[in-house]
């Protein structure tokens, strides 16, 4: 199999079906042998349910959290190359065909940058301005890289080269130490601009903002 379209979700039963269609209609339209994993993270409400009736693959991961939902993606995908973006549709599958082109063309890791277009009200004001900015430039200054956007959810992987990197972090943290490790480990990393869309679900978001900072600064730190 080609590609496997990643998507962690705890109780997205609103949104999952939008960004299940969405990926299901560019492997169908780009012709892709692959397809949509959704790794069903402690979820209480219909997700799992809802995910089976519009397509998807469903995978259970009784551990909590983002990092331990992606991990349990990337040993469970069957496909050579892996795409992962959130369960909300602030990212659209149906623009991901630059992370497709950038593993086809030889990278390990394609991670997206949010700050080329955001649209409003996609970010919390703190969270464009202080919180992210502080933790791509200290992990840009730690690790002599141009990465722009640390936190991007949005990232396409050979999988490969991820499945034995020994990535472990459960949290939000998981974004950073996936990249730190690509950087220590010589993967070739490409980034590449993408349009960041307001959170589609009638709720809260799943971002403590304090504490996964503060776990961001210790795994960048840490190293």
């Amino acid at each position: 199999m080609q590609l496997t379209i990643l998507i962690p979700a705890l109780n997205e039963e609103e949104t999952i079906p939008i960004v299940i269609k969405k990926g299901l209609n560019f492997l169908k339209e780009h012709n892709i042998d692959g397809e949509v994993l959704v790794i069903n993270n402690c979820s209480t409400d219909n997700t799992k349910e809802v995910a089976i009736q519009n397509g998807a693959r469903v995978e259970d991961e009784e551990k909590k959290g983002y990092g331990s939902a992606l991990i349990s993606g990337i040993n469970k995908a069957k496909g050579e190359f892996i795409i992962m973006g959130d369960a909300d549709d602030s990212y659209n599958f149906s623009e991901i065909e630059g992370f497709y082109d950038g593993l086809k063309e030889g990278y390990d890791l394609v991670i997206g940058n949010r700050f080329y277009h955001m649209e409003k009200g996609a970010m919390k004001f703190t969270h464009r301005y202080i919180g992210t900015p502080m933790l791509n430039l200290l992990i840009r200054l730690k690790y002599k890289t141009k990465i722009k956007d640390i936190n991007c959810g949005l990232r396409g992987l050979r999988r490969e080269s991820f499945v034995n990197l020994g990535l472990q972090c459960s949290g939000m943290e998981f974004a950073s130490e996936m990249v730190i490790k690509a950087i220590k480990n010589n993967l070739k990393i490409k980034q590449i601009d993408i349009n960041f869309y307001r959170d589609a679900r009638n709720k809260k978001g799943h971002l403590k903002a304090i504490r996964d900072g503060l776990r961001h600064v210790k795994v960048i730190l840490k190293g």
